[in-house]
């Protein structure tokens, strides 16, 4: 059934060229392949809704970056920003895996070692990151 839609929807197009309903077909049209995988695969999600609720926190802090006070504080910003979101989606603890990363780097870790560092490689997750 989805393999007769697009046709249908151009010939309906060619009938209604102007107008909202146009515009609506128009903008189906170009998001063909998306809306067909949705339909065509059950595992695929109506929504983005998830993804954008996992991306606001980075965009809020490259919002807030812009008030660094300079390029290099907003650079130093947004490392430390990408750490912290990585942390998360690791489920680590972002305050405990800067603490013990700053603490081992003191005491000497070598730095042929920094992937050990790396929060997928830290090894005390938390139960719950807020």
């Amino acid at each position: 059934m989805i393999d007769a839609l697009e046709p249908w929807l151009r010939a309906q197009l060619e009938r209604v060229s102007k107008g909202k309903l146009a515009e609506a077909i128009r903008y189906a049209l170009a998001r063909w392949d998306g809306l067909s995988l949705f339909l065509d695969d059950g595992r695929v999600e109506i929504d983005s809704n998830i993804v954008e609720r996992s991306i606001r926190p980075i965009a809020l802090n490259r919002k807030n970056a812009l008030f660094a006070g300079s390029d290099g504080g907003g650079e130093h910003w947004a490392v430390l920003a990408s750490l912290i979101e990585t942390c998360k989606l690791n489920g680590v603890d972002p305050q405990g895996y800067l603490t013990a990363v700053v603490t081992r780097i003191v005491q000497g870790h070598p730095n042929s070692r920094l992937d050990e560092l790396l929060p997928w490689a830290y090894a005390a997750p938390i139960s719950a990151v807020a």
